[in-house]
């Protein structure tokens, strides 16, 4: 009787496993297709001479964040059963460090179809903290060096030594702008490393930490954006009772979003260079968006 269940138990186990592949697969294709239009639509072009284009090499990267905690050389032996022609790992690592500013256009492409049916206008901006290392070896890391990357995330009464992603998201969930920033730069200030590239007459809601009244006044001003921003308690703009509603509202999710892209990430993210770490960091959130978009 032993026997037997074991036996079951293993098909079963089989059978799921089977089923999360060809779930990969079809994902891995349905990721190509896009962005090997996008990249058709954007006017992106190759050397004639090239046999493994961009969109390929992206594909490969994206599914790397998406389901192997962003490690690439697994990513590579799993789309190498789908694509025909191939690349080894030392050239993929050159390739994909070459299409960084690509894999960013690519993003915003992917936000502008997000903003524009995005009806409702409403967005958040929040941030989060990635480390580069442990505090304890602060004084031993070779990929960033400095007490600019210092940072206090309040929410999570921690210190940490790396960076801080700003983003914007939709109320749904999907972010549609970020920015990368050393994590002692305040989030006011980060918040002017944006675009901000939002429809006319936009709301962004945010907590007490991106409070600057003149920036509130020339973007409204600029751009016809509002933003709504938690009050301290000592503000000499106090909002009504009713924005603060608002405000409280719509800025649950994104803590939610948050925790869904660091699900992504590894227990300690390799890389050997600071653009390497940042790249690996912009896949991740690529990869989410993907998942909460087309997949």
């Amino acid at each position: 009787m032993l026997i037997c269940e074991n036996k079951i138990s293993f098909r079963t186990l089989g059978c799921k496993t089977h089923l999360i592949l060809k779930d990969m697969k079809d994902n891995t294709i349905a990721i190509y297709g896009f962005i090997d239009d996008l990249l058709v639509k954007i006017g992106h072009k190759e050397p004639v001479t090239r046999k493994v284009f961009d969109s390929q090499i992206i594909t490969t990267a994206i599914v790397a964040g998406m389901f192997y905690k962003g490690h690439m050389e697994n990513a590579i032996s799993f789309t190498n059963s789908l694509f025909t022609r191939h690349v080894g790992k030392s050239r993929f690592n050159r390739r994909v460090h070459a299409a960084y500013d690509l894999i960013i256009n690519l993003f915003f492409g992917i936000a502008d179809v997000i903003k524009g049916i995005n009806i409702q206008s409403h967005y958040t901006i929040d941030s989060f903290p990635v480390s580069v290392c442990e505090k304890v070896r602060i004084n031993r890391s070779k990929i960033i060096t400095g007490e600019i990357y210092r940072g206090f995330k309040a929410s999570k009464r921690d210190y940490f030594y790396g960076f801080t992603v700003q983003v914007i998201a939709t109320v749904d969930g999907i972010p549609v702008e970020f920015a990368l920033t050393p994590g002692g730069v305040h989030d006011s200030k980060g918040m002017k490393s944006m675009f901000f590239n939002l429809p006319s007459g936009s709301t962004v809601y945010g907590d007490s930490g991106y409070t600057d009244y003149t920036f509130e006044d020339e973007i409204k001003d600029a751009e016809d954006i509002s933003l709504m921003i938690a009050r301290k308690s000592n503000s000499k703009r106090k909002h009504e009772p009713w924005q603060e509603y608002l405000i409280s509202h719509y800025r649950k999710g994104i803590e939610v979003v948050f925790s869904q892209i660091t699900a992504l990430f590894p227990k300690r993210i390799h890389a050997v260079t600071a653009q390497g770490f940042l790249l690996k960091v912009i896949l991740f959130i690529i990869a989410y968006t993907f998942q909460k978009t087309i997949l």
